[in-house]
């Protein structure tokens, strides 16, 4: 359980670190919008864009959102066809780190794509999308 923890949070905390690595994806392609409903006004929103191999590590790329309105947006430009999956972490303390109790439960709210529900951690097969030639637009619950 320790161990799924530590994965989560370094795959979290390390996202903002690479957000303007030289992983990015740069050239045409398509805009993946994701839109996260938050109950709360406090803190940021923290969004990872994976692939299998970046899943729970450094993500290809890491955006940040405030929240307005009941949600945080982003929008990943660019992208190219493939398969891909997205963390968030619903950053309330603005420490750009996924904080715990003394347990090791997490004490923020996290969450994939296709909202997989289950306890431990993110399983890439659950979380994994396509990416063909369309934008895409997709709402992750956290």
């Amino acid at each position: 359980m320790k161990a799924l923890l530590l994965s989560i949070t370094l795959s979290i905390t390390s996202f903002l670190l690479t957000a303007q690595s030289d992983n990015q994806v740069e050239s045409e392609g398509i805009t993946i919008k994701v839109t996260v409903p938050v109950n709360s006004t406090e803190g940021t929103v923290l969004i990872g864009l994976h692939n299998e191999t970046t899943f729970m590590k450094t993500p290809l790329v890491g955006l940040e959102s405030g929240i307005a309105d009941g949600k945080a947006e982003v929008t990943f430009e660019n992208i190219h066809p493939g398969i891909y999956g997205i963390m968030v972490l619903h950053d309330k303390n603005d420490n750009k780190q996924m904080d715990f109790d003394p347990s090791g439960m997490p004490l923020e709210a996290y969450g994939t794509s296709n909202n997989v529900m289950s306890f431990g951690p993110p399983q890439w097969h659950e979380a994994k999308f396509e990416v063909l030639d369309e934008p895409i637009e997709m709402e992750i619950r956290i």
